[in-house]
């Protein structure tokens, strides 16, 4: 998300006392041929989207990128109201007994059953984030693998001083809520700036928790430390939480010797992954960053890739050079996908691999998007000629800050600025 932005919707949005009522239901977002607004420039700073503005429930399907296989049919999609309400909305978890959590940036954790936001929060941590800045908060959440035994889940935020702190926390004893008093920090990271911090939680197929940090912020990574393996900014981490307390480093880490880098590190020269997500299917990994000026990328690793991967920040921007040429023999992995601000978009979401069984013709379909256009793109690899095909999806109303998968596959768009979250559905 930009800095720029963000920071004009988090003053509006603090300025209200409490969660706005939710609206009438609006109609299903659903594609149109209405043309999308194009920005004048390419800029870092072009004008935010008002956050009183409401939002129209059209979409705009486009297939400027029409793949040369079968692709999914954006007339047959559409993103169906599943509840309003909510106050900033950055990620989602499904609990399996019929609660779907929702991360509120400012530091509550609602729980959505049927539709319908329950009165009590799930856990409010408001005494203990900050979120000043427009982006910090409460950021990322994920459920242990073994949560229907243990209860056990975990937390990526930052503090009132604007530091990242990953904790775990267990379930209340009647199971109905998480426990703040239950938080174990496991990790405590300084950030020299108020921007770039990642803030996402994901569980591999290999069981260790991977935690995506942006690079401290500022722009242009100024003290270059997406590529220095003695800082764990800019990384992709990984930490095996189950073998120790409070976490053990897995043995084929990169610097797991602690010789050359810091231990945690898993990737590096990453600039602020805003979202990533393994496929449930294949355990193929992507990941979304977010670019600085001109270019918006998506990373891939397919399964059994090994560790100490570097995708290029800040020497590469996408895959077009940005600042300086890396050393010899430093090998840099390229985007499987990226696009430029010249098409509207500024900052990139990343989704999911689509595993669901409703829409059975985006089996293996990468899903994710923009935050400042709202486009939706479906993205897979053509195994024939591996190669990869991309197409345009949709173009919503939304602030597109997080999507969500739930136990059975299927996906949410979480749109910040609303407050509202969608499923993808059938029309």
């Amino acid at each position: 998300m930009r800095t720029w932005m963000l920071m004009i919707i988090l003053v509006a949005l603090l300025a209200a006392c409490a969660a706005p009522a939710p609206s009438p239901t609006p109609p299903p977002l659903r594609p149109t041929s209405a043309q999308p607004q194009r920005p004048t420039a390419a800029s870092p700073t072009p004008p935010p989207p008002q956050p009183t503005t409401t939002l129209a429930p059209t979409l705009t399907a486009s297939l400027a990128l029409t793949p040369a296989t079968p692709a999914p049919d954006p007339a047959r999609l559409t993103w169906r109201l599943y509840v309003s309400g909510l106050e900033r909305p950055v990620d989602l978890a499904d609990l399996g007994d019929g609660r779907i959590l929702v991360l509120e940036q400012a530091g509550v954790i609602r729980q959505v059953t049927n539709g319908q936001v329950e009165i009590a929060p799930f856990m409010d941590l408001r005494d203990r984030v900050g979120s000043q800045g427009s982006e910090q908060g409460l950021l990322g959440i994920a459920l242990d693998p073994e949560f229907d035994r243990n209860g056990l889940f975990y937390l990526n935020y930052t503090d009132r001083q604007g530091n990242t702190v990953v904790a775990r926390y267990a379930l209340t004893p009647d199971g109905r809520f998480g426990d703040p008093q239950s938080e174990a920090r496991l990790l405590y990271v300084e950030q020299p700036y108020a921007n770039h911090n990642g803030g996402g939680l994901v569980f591999g197929p290999d069981g260790y928790l991977y935690i995506g940090l942006g690079d401290g912020g500022s722009a242009g990574d100024p003290q270059g430390r997406a590529q220095n393996p003695a800082t764990l900014l800019g990384k992709m981490l990984r930490i095996d939480v189950h073998s120790a307390q409070p976490y053990a480093i897995p043995a084929d880490n990169p610097f797991a010797s602690g010789e050359g880098g810091r231990q945690e590190i898993w990737a590096l020269g990453l600039r602020n992954p805003w979202r990533y997500a393994f496929d449930p299917a294949t355990g193929d990994l992507y990941i979304a960053d977010v670019g600085q000026n001109r270019w918006e990328e998506v990373d891939y690793l397919p399964a059994g890739a090994p560790p100490g991967a570097n995708f290029g920040w800040n020497y590469r921007e996408g895959a077009h050079p940005f600042k300086g040429e890396p050393p010899a023999g430093v090998t840099l992995i390229d985007p499987v996908w990226e696009y430029g601000h010249d098409q509207g978009g500024c900052s990139i979401t990343g989704g999911f691999v689509y595993r669901g069984q409703a829409l059975p013709e985006l089996q293996g379909v990468y899903i994710f998007g923009d935050y400042c256009s709202g486009q939706v793109w479906g993205l897979w690899r053509i195994p024939t000629s591996h190669t990869w095909q991309a197409l345009e999806l949709m173009r919503t109303p939304a602030n597109i800050s997080a999507f969500g998968q739930d136990r059975q596959g299927e996906l949410y768009l979480l749109d910040h600025r609303s407050g509202r979250l969608y499923r993808l559905e059938r029309p």
